[in-house]
């Protein structure tokens, strides 16, 4: 008897706390803190669309109400990569 081919990548994803200087997300049974000032895209949004985070596939998140991309390497390592957003300290977003 064969196995059925593997599924999608059901392996979820959770905002475990969010504090005034960012949050923290339950990965692969690991936790990423994301910053507001690294990632200012999240500074001034709801607690709702934070939590409102999807994993189309391994390696990368995704927050739809927010219309934001990530990929799990540029959470591990924002220093490889620069900011394209506008927004910054003139919002408030900490840089």
């Amino acid at each position: 008897m064969k196995s059925a081919k593997p599924g999608l990548d059901t392996s979820e994803v959770e905002v475990t706390n969010i504090s005034k200087h960012g949050f923290w997300l339950l990965l692969e049974r690991r936790e990423l803190f994301l910053s507001f000032a690294d990632f200012p895209w999240f500074c001034h949004a709801s607690v709702a669309a934070i939590l409102k985070v999807e994993r189309p596939h391994s390696g990368h998140l995704y927050w739809p109400d927010l219309d934001v991309d990530l990929t799990v390497e540029s959470i591990e390592h924002p220093e490889r990569f620069p900011l394209v957003s506008k927004i910054g300290v003139e919002e408030g977003g900490g840089r």
